[in-house]
């Protein structure tokens, strides 16, 4: 017979106690996870009074950099928003993605994903209000697994109580656009502009210039009334603020250019005091640790506990650091608009390096949206008219293979150290420093942009890139021979028109543009190159460096196939170095134009390099 087993009524009560009360503490203690929030504006650098810029009225931003930490030296990777924002939305390189040219949409693979997507599985409400602009596809299975909430009506309010948030606010306060039109009295006065040196002080420069201080002033209002809100919801103290730019800006030469005004940006990062723990305590309020976008998905997975994906390339920057040392901040510019250009930089120190891909390509290319700012058709029309010093003149003209900056005695990036025997070693040092990450990043960036479009139709650009068709090291090498235009080099060159590899072949054609004349022994390999290789980006490179070796008819013949090819950015390619041809290609001049009369709403960036075109060939720019 089974015996009775008698229940000790006390001990069942302080069990039940224990485990209502360890349930609530674990609730308790997943719940007081810091929320997050980012506010982020548009198209702006560091014009803040806590930033020591004094033509700047900014009173609520300068009040939360007085609360919390102001980081000297954060940086854009791409100075431009759909490349930046693809970076930053996802802890990975543009540049190894594939997604650096401007609103180009390739596909991504699909374990990259969008970051808040791990703070949501983990519990968080995820918020975006309401910018995107991703630049990857596919992207809306992306977009429904990242946000609960993602649209110009988003708000932290709707998620369950107690549960921790992240919200991304954007605002287009100071987007570029603002200053395209005159519609309010200016609060700051044009003629006390802080104009850079780079730029005239034309009366539409300086105007722009103030109307968009007035924007700034408008955007901390903006802020201002969030962090208020903050505060009358009772979240002040439970929540971590972030405040920057998606990029520099917003002028001329700063938003689209690899310089300081394009890529650095304003930081500030306010913790409240109950989360102090989670952040080193060796930061400094006015911080000069060195940090860029690549960083901050993986810092804020970190402050809310959730683990880092290893394919992210950055690393948190706020925990603590047990002493290891920064990293460089690296940046990339591709295609702007229907501007084809490519550059690479890394800010390193006081030092920044920029390398120049196509270096014959002004800095300057006309960009049908950038032209809609007053001060851009005032600029150029003081350069052609003889009124610009050396300095103003510059953006008008061609650039050099490399350029490198002392940032501390020239933040303006005016005075190019490159040729300076005193700057020999660091000039090597950086430029080690970028060979390294391009082949560490496997930067995708010097695949022709028709061959990208051809291989996302099938898969994406960073696992296309990772076969034994884009042998990087070659690639690489074979672009810096060409863009050096080191006369040594031509003979590698031509061995390299005739590679197996289309890239390389891409790049030694390129390399025969950027000689132009002095190219004249490849022109029997470039004619054959324009009547039979497969790739229509190597023909039409190709086509170009004939132009200039005196076979222009040829030439033409191949640009006028691009005009009419049914691929996009073989459209754009021919298109835009048309636009370099100018008056010289007046008879392609009915073509282009009946092709954008045809469907003249359309917007497209084939479109606009075709105005780009008719705008020089018809000589009406000035």
């Amino acid at each position: 017979m089974m015996k009775r087993i008698r229940i000790d009524k006390k001990l069942v009560v302080v069990m039940l106690f224990t485990l209502v009360f360890g349930t609530i503490q674990a609730q308790q203690t997943e719940d007081e996870r810091p929320n997050i929030i980012w506010l982020v504006s548009e198209d702006n650098s560091p014009f803040l009074g806590c930033y020591g810029d004094t033509y700047a009225n900014t009173p609520h931003l300068d009040a939360l950099a007085a609360e919390g930490i102001l980081f000297e030296y954060a940086f854009a990777n791409a100075p431009v928003c759909a490349p930046s924002r693809s970076t930053l939305i996802t802890g990975v390189y543009a540049a190894t993605m594939g997604t650096e040219n401007m609103r180009s949409q390739y596909v991504v693979p699909d374990f990259i994903r969008l970051f808040p997507e791990y703070l949501r599985k983990a519990g968080y409400y995820t918020v975006n209000k309401s910018k995107t602009d991703y630049n990857m596809s596919p992207v809306e299975q992306r977009m429904e697994d990242a946000w609960d909430e993602s649209s110009l009506q988003a708000t932290y309010k709707n998620r369950k109580p107690g549960q921790p948030f992240f919200a991304m606010y954007n605002s287009s306060i100071t987007h570029e656009s603002r200053i395209h039109t005159r519609t309010e009295p200016l609060q700051h006065n044009p003629k006390e502009a802080p104009i850079p040196p780079y730029h005239p002080r034309t009366p539409e420069m300086e105007q722009d210039w103030a109307q968009y201080y007035d924007r700034v002033t408008q955007m901390d209002s903006w802020v201002g009334d969030i962090l208020d809100e903050l505060e009358k919801e009772g979240l002040a103290e439970n929540t971590i603020v972030f405040y920057f730019s998606d990029h520099g800006g917003v002028l001329g030469r700063s938003k689209r250019f690899l310089y300081e005004s394009g890529l650095h940006v304003p930081l500030i990062i306010r913790v409240p005091k109950k989360f102090a723990y989670l952040v080193d305590e060796k930061i400094e309020k006015q911080n000069n640790h060195m940090v860029s976008f690549i960083d901050f998905a993986p810092t804020v997975l970190r402050l809310a506990g959730v683990p880092v994906p290893s394919y992210m390339q950055g690393r948190g920057f706020l925990e603590k650091t047990s002493g290891r040392p920064e990293t460089p901040a690296y940046g990339f510019r591709g295609r702007m608009d229907a501007g084809i250009d490519l550059s690479r930089t890394v800010r390193e120190g006081k030092y920044r390096y920029i390398r120049n891909y196509m270096p014959h390509k002004i800095y300057g290319q006309y960009i049908e949206y950038l032209w809609n700012a007053p001060s851009m058709p005032s600029w150029e029309k003081a350069y052609h008219n003889g009124q610009l010093n050396a300095v103003q003149s510059a953006y008008w003209k061609s650039k050099p293979f490399e350029e490198l900056y002392d940032c501390e005695t020239d933040p303006h990036n005016i005075n190019n150290l490159a040729g300076n025997t005193a700057y020999t070693d660091v000039l090597e040092e950086m430029r080690t420093m970028l060979d390294n990450w391009q082949i560490a990043s496997n930067d995708v960036g010097f695949i022709p942009e028709p061959m990208m479009e051809m291989i996302s139709k099938t898969t994406s650009i960073y696992e296309w890139a990772r076969s034994d068709q884009y042998p990087l090291k070659k690639i690489l090498e074979t672009a810096s021979l060409a863009a050096s235009g080191n006369s040594k080099g031509l003979t590698t060159l031509i061995e390299r028109l005739q590679d197996g590899n289309a890239i390389v072949r891409y790049w030694a054609a390129m390399g025969c543009r950027i000689r132009g004349e002095d190219a004249k022994a490849a022109t029997f390999l470039l004619q054959k190159i324009v009547r039979h290789d497969k790739e229509a980006s190597v023909r039409n490179i190709a086509a170009e460096a004939l132009f200039y070796l005196g076979e222009k008819q040829l030439a033409m013949d191949i640009l006028r196939e691009g005009v009419l090819s049914p691929d996009l950015m073989v459209r754009v390619q021919a298109l835009n170095t048309l636009q370099y041809l100018g008056a010289e290609a007046q008879h392609i001049l009915p073509l282009v134009r009946h092709i954008v009369e045809m469907d003249p709403k359309r917007n497209g960036y084939d479109i606009s390099a075709a105005k780009g075109f008719i705008r020089v060939a018809e000589r009406k720019e000035y």
